[in-house]
């Protein structure tokens, strides 16, 4: 079935974006990138999109492709991700996130755009009371990263109040793993995330992990995280696209995990396994602001979308992110 529009994907060769674009067309959607490519890679974009090297802020570019392409939705993954970097120079942050969305909300509505998906996080709740999260917690987060999306889904809600346009805001908890055929993954260098950092040291790339903090309130004592594989949080987008589409005077805040978690010392242990080796670990102090637990509640996801987790297994997340790790080796050497 033909699709009714194209889709603006900004940040569309990054991480997340790129497997987001991949969904898309794989799903038959025509889509747009625009990507400044400063943390993002062209090679990442498949060839059936359309690649614009720019800025998500650049309200008379985006004004443009929305007009040029006949946009429909925008799913906005523009934007910078790291936590410490945001307590060290949280004016970055609050431009590239709060304030290029802004920009970008606004060429949206004078575009016509009807629906819009935002890339929000679990960091928006902070150190929540108790896990698993709901969606309904009260939102109060400990880094100018946090803050900075927290403050684009308020803007989304209020556009959404005063102009014909939907929203969803997905609030992703840990991502990782790679597109199953090895189209895209995690290319980022200097990466944090945990199960990137562990399979680049179990390529090489690096002799050891740290283990920031043993002494946490879980049954082992390092920091439990809920890991949702790259694929099944871009198929939900796609299934948030429908939904706006079905309903369009809803908007939707949702959580995008699977409602369990895993400790760091069991996701490396997950690495060994899928190895066959054995990791160095390093034990350091907690890093400041670290939750004990960070674990969706998804039932509300599951509910209302057209989307059930397809990927659902550390051993195979941990050997999808390994797969990706080799090729980019190749393809960096």
């Amino acid at each position: 079935m033909s699709k009714p529009f194209p889709v603006l994907v900004t940040g569309g060769a990054g991480y997340i974006g790129s497997h987001a674009v991949l969904a898309l067309l794989d799903a038959g959607w025509a889509v747009v990138v625009l990507d400044n490519l400063v943390t993002g890679f062209d090679w990442a974009v498949d060839e059936r999109a359309t690649l614009i090297e720019g800025a998500a802020e650049d309200m008379a570019l985006t004004g443009r492709l929305i007009a040029d392409h006949g946009i429909g939705a925008v799913m906005h993954f523009a934007g910078s991700v790291v936590v410490p970097e945001s307590v060290a120079d949280p004016l970055k942050y609050y431009r590239n996130n709060t304030a290029a969305s802004r920009a970008l909300i606004e060429s949206a509505v004078t575009g016509g755009v009807r629906h819009f998906i935002f890339s929000s996080t679990a960091a928006t709740y902070g150190d929540a009371e108790s896990v698993p999260i709901r969606e309904d917690a009260a939102t109060d987060p400990i880094n100018p990263y946090g803050r900075s999306k927290l403050m684009t889904e308020a803007m989304l809600r209020d556009v959404s109040a005063a102009h014909p346009m939907n929203h969803a805001a997905l609030r992703y908890f840990n991502v990782a793993g790679a597109d199953p055929q090895q189209r895209s993954g995690q290319s980022t260098a200097g990466a944090t995330h945990l199960i990137k950092v562990a399979v680049e040291a179990a390529t090489g790339k690096r002799d050891h992990v740290v283990v920031f903090g043993a002494d946490f309130d879980t049954a082992d004592g390092t920091g439990v995280r809920d890991y949702i594989h790259v694929s099944d949080l871009a198929a939900a987008h796609v299934a948030a696209l429908d939904a706006l589409i079905a309903e369009p005077t809803r908007s939707r805040t949702l959580n995008c995990g699977y409602g369990h978690g895993y400790s760091v010392l069991e996701v490396l242990d997950a690495v060994d396994r899928v190895t066959n080796r054995k990791i160095e670990r390093r034990f350091a102090g907690r890093r400041a602001g670290d939750p004990a637990a960070l674990v969706a509640d998804n039932s509300a996801i599951v509910r209302e979308l057209a989307w059930k987790p397809e990927r659902d297994d550390l051993d195979l997340i941990v050997g999808d992110a390994l797969a990706w790790e080799r090729a980019l080796a190749t393809r960096r050497g």
